[in-house]
């Protein structure tokens, strides 16, 4: 088991003692998240805390995205219920990097991608490959896919 499971277990008993229900509901949400990428494909088997943490990103992410329709759907009420649950969830992700230490992965990248040709929307698919890599889920895949894509323009 995983680092990061076996944390979200510890705090999940924590906060049965406490009777805090919104903690309890977002840590079963999390725990399930990660025991139903456990079991999905060919055979069930244990993730590796990268995988764990991968899980648990794309939990907020769609926490993020839900907050966001519901905003757009003028439903204030759920978009806060969802943003606390993405908020609640982003504390167990490690801190994301900065704007200017993502650019200047960003910058690295792209120049050792362009040691051997010229710049190129190309070369996009490899740097963002490679910077998503280095950021090891510290970045937004989105905000690195835009810095990559002005980059090389």
């Amino acid at each position: 088991m995983g680092a990061l499971k076996d944390q979200l277990k510890t705090d999940l008993v924590a906060a049965m003692k406490a009777h805090d229900e919104a903690a309890k509901s977002n840590l079963r949400m999390a725990i399930a998240a990660i025991g139903t990428e456990e079991v999905a494909g060919a055979s069930a088997r244990e993730l590796t805390d990268a995988e764990e943490l991968a899980v648990v990103t794309k939990e907020v992410s769609k926490r993020r995205d839900s907050a966001e329709a519901y905003t757009q759907g003028n439903r204030p009420e759920l978009a806060a219920k969802e943003t606390a649950e993405a908020e609640f969830l982003a504390k167990y992700l490690p801190a994301p990097l900065s704007s200017e230490e993502l650019q200047q992965i960003v910058d690295e990248e792209i120049a050792a991608a362009t040691a051997d040709a010229e710049k190129s929307p190309r070369l996009m698919g490899q740097v963002i490959k490679a910077v998503n890599a280095r950021a090891n889920g510290r970045a937004d895949g989105k905000t690195v896919a835009g810095l990559v894509k002005a980059a090389l323009a």
